[in-house]
């Protein structure tokens, strides 16, 4: 029996033409080779399994091919790459940077480089996965790299484009390889299930491709163990049970159930894809990606990023005609604060099926109505209806016994329905009724103007039967509240004892201290203080201010430390021997 190889080593592409979904770098290499203008260091960098290190081996065979053809592919025929196909070839080095990052392996890599190649026209080191080298290892690299012998070339490549050193790119001709489209994965398997033999629906090889992720050895991989599971039939539903994928037609009708407010079948189908194996991240993540779908169906525009299977096209596309925008976008929030919430939830089953709860209200709960402003959301009672508010009208005042020289002014009525009750009326404090004030000629005041006149007559009462500000009155008020700081052992009460007051006016004092610290500790008491003193003499209007004075006759003189060099003055004054005995020795003393 054969040895047998996978798919991903077995179907490797051995020239250009065969690369598949890269078609901006095999076509720039190519006309490179046949220009004859090679950069001497390139730089091949993208995702995993998309023909990196496949594009390197085929750059260093087709540049020593010894009968090159017109279009620049290698004839795979002559010694050079017969010798490169069986993997004998002495002008091809590999290096795996992984495994071989330190500066020990860059130097015997650096000496292997003076020896020019025995055969062919070019040296070509190829050096995998570039970024795993250590700092030590790329700076012993960068001279060889920027001035190599005329038939040396480096190919690196790399998954980490950013953890590689500027000084290292600035020397190499850098090729960015992109994912591979889902189409050109299917399209290259349905190849290699043609030349193996293998029935294999279209279906599944796009699901294949949607797991793969635009990573070809991944498909490749999938594809073998798909086989070797189904023994060559590779159908969609043995497909999705080996990938444990959610087949779409579960979110369908999840969808429905949730349309149609059906909350018992939405959790009959959850408890139904649960039983199944499925997490509850998973079944988050499908639907949240099966939404997404639907919202692209919307706009034909767009049409084209549908990541799903061609039988389930005309599925989406007609349940995004039955589905609003609005109700998508909110779907979609409530899904991505659920899949957020999910690690840190306990019980994970119960944080699904409340996400299925509020989705499956969600038509009910939230109307989102486009406006001129912009998108809205407002929440449905069923029992609240909006008030029907009879147009405004202007109603011409009949003339009255005013004065001839004022004319007639217009008044502003609002008529209501009858079912609509009478506004309350306003409870007045005063015994008697003000005449009506005229506004602009004979209109009445509002209700409005009426509040400001009692709140201005309750202001004037109140300021007048205010108790009047004494210094005998004032005094007393500060002392007790110095007595109230003093029980709660408060570190302001000595400020409160030392200051000195003056009144200013009826409404307002002043508050002295003798240093800065006094009026800081008395300003941490403002609020309290004041609220204190408005209710004592009934009067909010009352104001004080905090200021610093110097009191007279009240400093005393402080005796400070003294230094160690007046410490030593004062004890050559009272000792002389001391200091007759520091100039003999011609002692320096430290005055620190």
């Amino acid at each position: 029996m054969d040895k047998f190889i996978v798919s991903a080593r077995k179907y490797r592409p051995q020239n250009f033409s065969t690369v598949v979904g890269q078609a901006h770098i095999t076509t720039t290499l190519k006309n490179a080779i046949k220009n004859e203008q090679l950069a001497h260091a390139f730089l091949f960098c993208g995702p995993r399994g998309v023909g990196k290190t496949t594009c390197a081996r085929i750059l260093a065979k087709t540049i020593n091919c010894e009968n090159l053809q017109p279009d620049g592919e290698a004839c795979n025929q002559c010694n050079s790459c017969t010798s490169f196909n069986d993997g004998g070839s002495l002008n091809i080095h590999e290096l795996d940077a992984a495994s071989n990052n330190s500066v020990d392996d860059i130097r015997s890599l650096v000496d292997q480089v003076r020896f020019a190649p025995q055969a062919g026209k070019y040296k070509v080191y190829i050096i995998d996965e570039v970024h795993m080298l250590t700092a030590s290892a790329f700076n012993a690299f960068l001279k060889t790299l920027e001035e190599p012998p005329p038939y040396a070339i480096f190919i690196l490549a790399t998954t980490e484009k950013h953890k590689i050193l500027p000084t290292i790119l600035s020397r190499c001709q850098i090729f960015d390889f992109k994912r591979i489209t889902a189409n050109d994965t299917v399209a290259h398997l349905e190849e290699i299930c043609e030349k193996e033999t293998i029935h294999a629906d279209k279906a599944a090889l796009h699901i294949i491709a949607q797991k793969s992720e635009g990573c070809m050895r991944d498909a490749l991989s999938i594809l073998d163990k798909i086989v070797s599971f189904t023994n060559g039939e590779v159908q969609y539903e043995n497909t999705l049970e080996h990938l444990n994928i959610l087949d779409a037609g579960y979110y369908f009708k999840l969808l429905d159930s949730m349309q149609q407010q059906d909350l018992a079948g939405a959790m009959l189908l959850y408890d139904d894809i649960n039983s199944k194996g499925f997490e509850g991240d998973l079944v988050i993540e499908g639907f949240t990606e099966f939404l997404r779908n639907l919202l692209v169906c919307k706009d034909e525009k767009v049409a084209h990023l549908l990541e799903a299977v061609e039988s389930f096209k005309d599925k989406y596309i007609a349940a995004a005609k039955k589905t609003e925008a609005s109700y998508i976008i909110s779907a979609l929030n409530i899904l991505n604060d659920t899949g957020i919430q999910y690690k840190a939830a306990r019980n994970k089953r119960l944080h699904v099926e409340l996400a299925i709860i509020k989705l499956a209200y969600l038509q009910q709960a939230i109307e989102i109505t486009s406006t001129g402003d912009g998108i809205t959301k407002k929440k449905i009672v069923d029992a609240a209806r909006p008030v029907a508010f009879r147009s405004l009208g202007f109603t011409p005042v009949k003339e009255t016994t005013a004065p001839a020289a004022k004319a007639p002014a217009a008044k502003l009525t609002i008529e209501t329905p009858a079912v609509t009750p009478a506004p309350p009326p306003i409870k007045t404090t005063t015994a008697t009724t003000p005449p009506p004030t005229t506004f602009n000629g004979g209109g009445k005041l509002g209700a409005l103007n009426k509040i400001r006149q009692q709140y201005a007559g309750a202001t004037a009462a109140a300021v007048a039967a205010a108790i009047p500000l004494s210094m005998g009155a004032l005094q007393k008020a500060w002392d007790e509240y110095t007595a109230m700081l003093k029980e709660q052992k408060s570190p302001s009460e000595k400020s409160f004892e030392m200051a000195v007051l003056r009144i200013i006016n009826d409404g307002a004092f002043e508050a002295m201290s003798a240093t800065n610290l006094q009026c800081k500790f008395i300003d941490q008491e403002r609020l309290k203080l004041g609220e204190f003193l408005q209710e004592r003499f009934c009067n909010r209007q009352l104001t004080f201010a905090i200021t610093q004075q110097e009191q007279v006759g009240n400093t005393q003189q402080v005796d400070l430390p003294l230094n160690n060099k007046q410490q030593y003055q004062k004890i050559a004054e009272q000792y002389p021997l001391v200091k007759e005995l520091k100039d003999k020795l011609r002692l320096d003393l430290d005055y620190m």
